[in-house]
């Protein structure tokens, strides 16, 4: 049991000798208990080192092993479900010695990719997607005549979702050669009936009992009635002693649960089912940060890690004064919020800490509602709630509201209900392209009916919230993780005027609309070229008096927004421009035509261009182009 992250390289004899899969498959079966612990501790040294997912990997330790140990990987598929839980597979397939470049530029993704490696079988960072796409590899290889086995590796968080149950139901019409493991770290999909629970979870996974099950469906199956009467005999004493039935009844051959951090019991499980054809299904339990006592004590805070930097002497004796973050700036308007109005309803699909939630589900528990990995559900659970007068807050990330894209068009924009979108890690996040917030504003824009806004501080986020509750209708406001550039929260509430700008700094020729989080940059940017800067502050509907004076005032208009170029709030400008027949130069900024991949934020926004250098960089290269760069000074 491990008390700290070491910060130490530990000494791991049997882990440095597996560099692929086949070399783990040369130990011998009594020699895996100790590579788990090897591997476990390397897995805390390294995530100490770069940060990152930890808690779930920790408690895939062994299961990993035995994957590998057992399958032929990677012609065997493995597909992870997320991937926070898949630094293990990672260790042990190629990248050991490149674990220390986890998260930065041209180093190891944070999750599954399949450009970094062939054991990297699908690309993933949003939950329930592993059965899916594991089904469709399963039956591909049917019609090529392939015979290996595909194995989707599912947590029960992630069997939440109406998709993970989609691709099980669809499963029955195809009989594909499929294994699926439930990685239960939390029971919330049965608790084992103790003792003989796991007694009969040995059996029906025995070489005798799985023999026997498919001697019998082969010959009874010619006889209709006697194989749907050994059939449901079967299925009802499983019933009885193991939690199963539903995956029974979806035609999968239901085993366990089993201790999922007994690697031995794994392997041997493994090696009695990998011969079956058919759809298999595997419930493992397991223990989230298994093996590092604080992850164990409080697994919900045990998900992710920062770098541990190493000490730098005596901190000083007055340190600067930590900023305020927009998330909290979120929980503590919402309790304050809730506080003078009992309709508000706080809801947000498993990102209770993530949302800084925590506060406001101590104070309002009865107006609180955490409805597990389900942001479809979410959504129109509000929808509903404010037909009847409710007052809904869905609090959720940018990357995964991409997924309640329907429900926000039909179900509450068509409606014109007043729902209140509050859009957490807007913009680029140091997991890449799956978690990153870039397409928010842009497949937002087009709904009818909302209203969306960026704030540039924390104190404009308070407002703004405040403005988006009491507007009769949908809106959203959307912010960046982290925190903002430390401006003081008013503890008061004022609505802004809905669709109205601020001019920020007063300037000649060049004139930057900026939204959201790139007002502070252009800000900067502005000095070198004495520009004028706008803090848009909407981006639907649009300040359209306020461009329009822009527009007559300078020579050039710069729109910059931390989301994708491509239909973004600078599309929104122009389109205006065009509208009102308004001739003059513009220059859109923002994240341009391509996935930006994992680094520092601060690196990936200076790659994007969108940090003070590269606004101003950019608008000069526009002016030279234009001839106007004379006018307007260098």
């Amino acid at each position: 049991m491990f008390e700290e992250i070491p910060l130490i390289r530990p000494d791991t004899p049997l882990l440095d000798r597996v560099d692929t899969p086949a070399d783990l498959r040369e130990f011998e079966d009594n020699q895996l208990e100790q590579l788990c612990e090897e591997l476990r501790h390397f897995l805390l040294y390294t995530v100490g080192q770069t940060g990152g997912h930890f808690g779930a990997g920790l408690g895939v330790i062994e299961l990993t092993v035995a994957l590998h140990y057992v399958f032929n990987t990677p012609d065997d598929r493995l597909v992870w479900d997320v991937g926070h839980q898949t630094y293990p597979h990672k260790i042990l397939t190629e990248r050991r010695k490149r674990m220390h470049t986890l998260r930065q530029k041209d180093g190891i993704a944070p999750f599954p990719s399949r450009g970094e490696s062939i054991y990297d079988t699908f690309g993933v960072g949003h939950s329930s997607t592993a059965i899916s796409a594991a089904l469709g590899m399963a039956t591909a290889a049917g019609m090529n005549g392939d015979d290996r086995k595909t194995v989707a590796i599912v947590g029960d968080g992630a069997m939440t979702a109406g998709m993970a149950f989609e691709a099980l139901n669809h499963v029955t019409d195809t009989e594909a050669d499929l294994l699926v493991i439930l990685n239960d770290n939390a029971m919330s999909i049965s608790r084992s009936a103790g003792g003989l629970a796991k007694y009969f979870a040995r059996i029906l996974a025995s070489r005798l009992y799985l023999t026997w099950r498919e001697g019998s469906r082969q010959i009874l199956s010619r006889i209709p009635k006697a194989w749907e009467l050994a059939r449901r005999t079967e299925e009802h004493m499983k019933g009885m002693v193991v939690p199963g039935t539903l995956f029974d009844e979806l035609g999968f051959n239901y085993m366990g649960p089993f201790d999922g951090h007994d690697v031995k019991t794994l392997v041997q499980v493994f090696n009695n089912i990998k011969g079956l054809k058919g759809p298999q299904f595997v419930h493992l339990v397991t223990q989230k940060g298994q093996g590092y006592r604080p992850a164990e004590l409080a697994p919900e805070g045990s998900h992710s890690l920062s770098k541990i930097e190493p000490s730098r002497g005596l901190r000083p004796a007055h340190p600067p004064a930590k900023k305020t973050s927009y998330s909290s700036v979120f929980a503590d308007w919402i309790c304050d919020m809730a506080a003078l109005d009992p309709k508000l309803v706080a809801i947000t699909p498993a990102m209770q800490e993530g949302s800084d939630l925590t506060r406001f589900a101590e104070q309002f528990p009865e107006r609180y509602y955490d409805v597990a990995i389900a942001e479809q559900h979410a959504v129109t659970f509000a929808a509903g709630l404010a037909c009847e007068g409710a007052k809904p807050v869905v609090a959720i990330y940018s990357t995964f509201l991409q997924r309640a894209y329907d429900q926000l068009i039909h179900d509450v924009s068509i409606q014109k209900l007043d729902v209140l979108l509050a859009i957490d890690r807007a913009g680029l996040l140091e997991d890449g392209p799956t978690h990153s917030g870039s397409f928010d504003l842009s497949f937002l824009r087009c709904i009818p009916n909302l209203v969306i806004m960026a704030p540039s501080d924390e104190n404009e986020n308070r407002q703004m919230l405040y403005t988006g509750y009491c507007h009769d209708g949908p809106a959203a406001v959307r912010y960046p993780r982290g925190a903002g550039p430390g401006k003081p929260v008013e503890p008061s509430m004022a609505a802004l005027a809905i669709g109205k700008g601020v001019v920020r700094r007063e300037g000649s020729q060049v004139a930057i609309l900026a939204f959201g989080s790139m007002l502070e940059p252009a800000l900067a940017a502005a000095d070198s070229l004495n520009a004028t800067v706008v803090d848009m502050r909407f981006v639907k509907p649009l300040d359209e008096t306020l461009i329009a004076q822009m527009a007559e005032r300078h020579r050039m208009l710069v729109t910059v927004e931390e989301n994708s170029v491509k239909g973004g709030a600078g599309s929104g400008v122009n389109e205006y421009l065009a509208e009102s027949a308004l001739a003059i130069p513009i220059l859109n900024l923002g994240i341009d035509d391509h996935f930006v991949q994992h680094d520092r934020q601060e690196r990936m926004l200076a790659d994007c261009g969108l940090d003070e250098r590269g606004i101003a960089a950019s608008i000069h290269k526009r002016l030279e182009s234009l001839g106007l760069l004379t006018a307007v000074g260098r």
